[in-house]
């Protein structure tokens, strides 16, 4: 993922520590289409130039977090400490997991569980059965939030100023030809899901894959992620999913929600 330093001016302050923004340049410039790369492609990535990236990943390497065999360099297993210190923050993983698994088994298909991170959704749980779509899904993957389920549950939760101005500058790329993509259908959508308490998104972010997703509130009645059931149109009607599926979700984003309340 590059990052554009010179982007991130606003809001800065003669606090603001720009060795550590570009260390996590760095470090969010691997993906999985750039997971070994060289010094010069982690510059060309991280939007920084070769000096400074080397020595950045020199640092890095001496603290653990990348690996490199005089070429290449790489991401070790350190830099989950980074995620699981989120994870373990935030419990809702932790909490939310033994209830998702129960779903999972009486549904017989996938149960994720996202948080909202800019315009993306992240998983944050994730009870998977048959793989029901071309992107692999684990913790930490990434997902335009406004062709999700998950995503749509999430920002309809956000204040209107808020939800404007995310409206405004939140990408909206068409996933499918389904994927609704007009920024005042949209808000009609968001409106309709804070309404109604639940999303249900068919085939706009994937052809052949629906879902339906609940909020996850914690003690102030704040939504703080979103859980949801996937599952393949050959094998869940629209009709079933709403009228089978939907009530039992509800009740599991209860269940775990009066748990995150006794936080």
């Amino acid at each position: 993922m590059s990052t554009d330093l010179d982007t991130l001016e606003s809001g800065r302050t003669t606090e603001f520590v720009q060795s550590l923004e570009r260390g996590l340049a760095v470090l969010t410039s691997f993906s999985a289409e750039h997971a070994r790369m060289t010094l010069s492609d982690v510059a060309r990535q991280a939007g920084l130039t070769r000096a400074t990236a080397r020595r950045l990943l020199h640092t890095l390497d001496a603290l653990g977090y990348v690996v490199s065999d005089g070429r290449y360099f790489e991401l070790t297993p350190r830099v989950l400490d980074i995620g699981y210190a989120y994870l373990s923050s935030l419990q809702v993983g932790e909490i939310a997991l033994p209830y998702m698994e129960a779903l999972s088994e009486r549904v017989h298909e996938s149960v994720s569980a996202a948080v909202l991170d800019g315009d993306e959704i992240v998983y944050v749980a994730r009870v998977p059965t048959t793989r029901i779509m071309r992107i692999a899904l684990a913790l930490g993957s990434r997902l335009p939030a406004l062709a999700t389920s998950m995503g749509r549950v999430l920002v309809a939760d956000l204040p209107p100023d808020r939800r404007a101005d995310f409206l405004r500058t939140a990408r909206m790329p068409a996933m499918t030809e389904r994927t609704t993509t007009d920024p005042a259908l949209v808000a009609s959508i968001l409106d309709e899901v804070r309404a109604q308490g639940f999303a249900l998104v068919d085939q706009e972010l994937e052809d052949g894959v629906r879902s339906i997703a609940a909020p996850l509130r914690d003690r102030s009645g704040r939504v703080i992620a979103a859980v949801n059931i996937g599952t393949q149109i050959s094998r869940v009607t629209m009709k079933q999913l709403r009228g089978e599926f939907l009530p039992m979700l509800l009740d599991c984003a209860a269940t775990i929600s009066a748990h995150l309340t006794k936080r």
